[in-house]
């Protein structure tokens, strides 16, 4: 006999495998290209911050002055990393941010300066993005501070 308790524990289960396989499939999902792809792909800039962890000079990305509504994408492989909601003008010369999108983005901690940092990466294809730190403006308090060679903006449609 089924009653309500039986049926919810049949939906608990079902809800957990379901979310299980979106995971794998999420994994699946997960870019992964030659270094001699990724230097046609990208330009010199890109492929210096994106594949290198490298860091493009403040003040100089057109996105820092993005006002817009819309979404920052990850310039290696177009996925939606912050939208322009969460956007901020932090002062450090790189558009910043107080929150990713939603499985947009990785951490990890980076000692390359002798000091503790953490990297933040693209989920999707590992491209380096930046670096966030926990000096930044409500609600979340972090400063996602990006480089904007590694990102392309979409507008909204109007």
């Amino acid at each position: 006999m089924t009653t309500r308790r039986n049926f919810n524990a049949f939906a608990a289960v079902a809800s957990i495998a379901i979310l299980g396989v979106g995971k794998v499939l999420a994994a699946a999902d997960h870019l992964v290209r030659t270094d001699a792809e990724w230097r046609k792909l990208l330009t010199p800039a890109q492929y210096k911050v994106l594949r290198q962890a490298g860091t493009e000079v403040p003040f100089a990305s057109p996105l820092l002055n993005e006002h817009r509504d819309g979404v920052f994408g990850c310039a290696g492989c177009e996925l939606p990393l912050f939208s322009s909601k969460t956007k901020f003008d932090s002062g450090t010369g790189w558009p910043s941010f107080w929150a990713p999108l939603d499985d947009a983005v990785q951490t990890a901690t980076d000692n390359s300066l002798g000091i503790e940092r953490t990297a933040v990466s693209c989920l999707r294809c590992d491209g380096h993005l930046g670096h966030v730190f926990d000096d930044g403006p409500k609600p979340t308090g972090l400063r996602y501070c990006m480089n904007g060679v590694a990102m392309k903006f979409t507008a909204a449609a109007a």
